[in-house]
């Protein structure tokens, strides 16, 4: 009795700390957006400066209480937007300053033509003070909102016109240093917090065992000599890129020529009498040490060819990543065997080799938005092809009206990684643009639609399906159903 409730116990911890990494995985992927970043950054950092602003104004009594819808306004405007056009430290910090020396250079003038309003805010200083604020911040390109906002309200200080101004750039000072602590210590950082492949995807698994189920209806590219060392060599260059690297290369023999065991998994060089499934994985494997200086696996298992025992063989061997051969029935469509790993917790790429390229130095990443995919293809593009060589991003648009949008969106998403970048927004379906290109690049990363909806694939195909005839190599990428 005891020991049955001691396992119970323990299964309901298991399941319960399953629940913790699928709710953490699941808030992590939601942050990698960044607009999700910046509203979470607006909740959290503006509320806790602006407090301890005026913990400060409380504790010194020197801070006017009027100095903090501006403060506010801005401080806002810096962490919602930090790549805006009025997100600098100097331009918050300068732009209100000069608003209420502005405003307090108005209420001087006035004062001093005698122009003074008998009661009330003077009209005359108001005006004055918008007009000085204006040519200001337009002659010195600062942030106008906040300025106009601190040029009215030095105007109701009363004799603490001083006291403000020092107010405002002690207060502001504060709030730009914190906002260029987060923005160089996190924000432009955030691919190496947050996004997964960026730290992970490092010991690649390679199936090179083909995708037939042994009846014929499907077909594979990779399978003769040339193809597989294409595949394994970009699998090598993904995994060289961490300095935790490794390949783990995979193959399955019928239990006759194998000596393994029926349906199960070893090292090649356990048996006495590798096969010659072995003994041609070993060959690789010395070749891609040889050549990367990377720890090379080689495990052969006994059994059918199926995307359940590669899996196996990925988890076993603490793989986080597979890239396979490219495979497809012969009615069309992805082979049994591509689409069981894309049903998967792992990170697949299926690599189509166009003419056994084996370096690839000009990369093309298209995206449809700035989604956890997206940037796993931005971050594989840079390990094969290496961040000293410009990594093209495209998207396709419908229509010039998106075309403001799009570009945004592919800046948010290059932003996030260190290397050199060229962006392209095309008014154009994607499938020609990129038959039009291709011959400019070596490999083409396009997404593997998996997000999607069975509907949405339904009425729009995955690009991938279309892209047949491309020169380049294609990479379809799909980010792992992380439970």
């Amino acid at each position: 009795m005891l020991e049955s409730l001691r396992t119970r116990f323990r299964s309901l911890q298991r399941r319960l700390r399953r629940l913790e990494r699928r709710e953490l995985d699941a808030f992590v992927r939601w942050l990698e957006h960044t607009g999700n970043l910046l509203h979470l950054s607006v909740l959290i950092v503006v509320p806790l400066l602006i407090g301890a602003v005026t913990w400060i104004a409380n504790v010194s009594a020197a801070v006017s209480f009027l100095l903090f819808p501006p403060l506010a306004s801005g401080t806002y405007t810096l962490f919602a937007d930090p790549e805006g056009r009025y997100s600098t430290p100097t331009k918050f910090v300068g732009g209100m300053t000069a608003g209420a020396c502005c405003g307090w250079l108005a209420l001087e003038l006035v004062g001093a033509a005698g122009l003074d309003g008998a009661a009330g805010v003077s009209a005359t200083g108001a005006a004055l003070g918008i007009f000085f604020t204006g040519a200001v911040t337009w002659a010195l390109d600062l942030e106008e909102p906040t300025a106009f906002s601190t040029a009215l309200l030095v105007l109701v200080t009363g004799n603490a016109q001083v006291t403000y101004v020092v107010g405002i750039v002690v207060s502001s000072s504060f709030v730009a240093a914190a906002f260029v602590v987060w923005h160089n210590r996190f924000y432009q950082r955030r691919a190496r917090y947050l996004y997964q492949t960026t730290s992970g995807d490092d010991h690649v698994l390679v199936p090179l065992c083909g995708s037939g189920d042994g009846n014929g209806s499907e077909s594979i590219a990779g399978t003769d000599a040339g193809d597989a060392q294409s595949v394994v060599r970009f699998a090598a260059d993904l995994a060289a890129a961490h300095d935790a690297g490794k390949v783990v290369l995979f193959d399955v023999e019928d239990a006759a020529s194998g000596e393994n065991g029926d349906d199960e998994t070893a090292d090649a060089g356990s048996e006495d009498e590798p096969g010659p499934a072995a003994r041609r994985l070993e060959s690789i494997a010395d070749e891609i040490t040889a050549s990367y200086g990377l720890p090379c696996e080689v495990v052969v298992a006994a059994g059918e060819r199926s995307a359940s025992v590669a899996l196996r063989t990925a988890r076993e061997h603490n793989c986080d990543l597979i890239v396979t051969p490219y495979a497809e029935h012969e009615r069309g469509g992805l082979s049994s065997f591509i689409a069981g790993l894309f049903d998967s917790e792992i990170d697949v790429i299926a690599f189509r080799g166009a003419d056994g390229r084996r370096e690839w130095h000009h990369s093309l990443v298209a995206v449809r938005g700035a989604g956890d995919t997206a940037r796993a293809m931005v971050d594989f593009a840079q390990r094969v092809t290496g961040t000293w060589q410009p990594t093209s991003v495209c998207t396709c648009i419908d229509r010039e009206s998106q075309r403001r949008t799009a570009e945004n969106t592919l800046a948010d998403l290059v932003d996030a990684f260190d290397g050199r970048f060229e962006t392209h927004v095309v008014t154009e379906p994607v499938e020609s643009y990129l038959e039009r290109v291709s011959p400019q690049y070596d490999v083409v990363f396009v997404g593997s639609s998996t997000d999607r909806s069975a509907a949405s694939r339904f009425v729009s195909p995955p690009t991938f399906e279309r892209l047949s005839d491309l020169e380049a190599d294609v990479a379809i990428v799909h980010r792992g159903r992380h439970r």
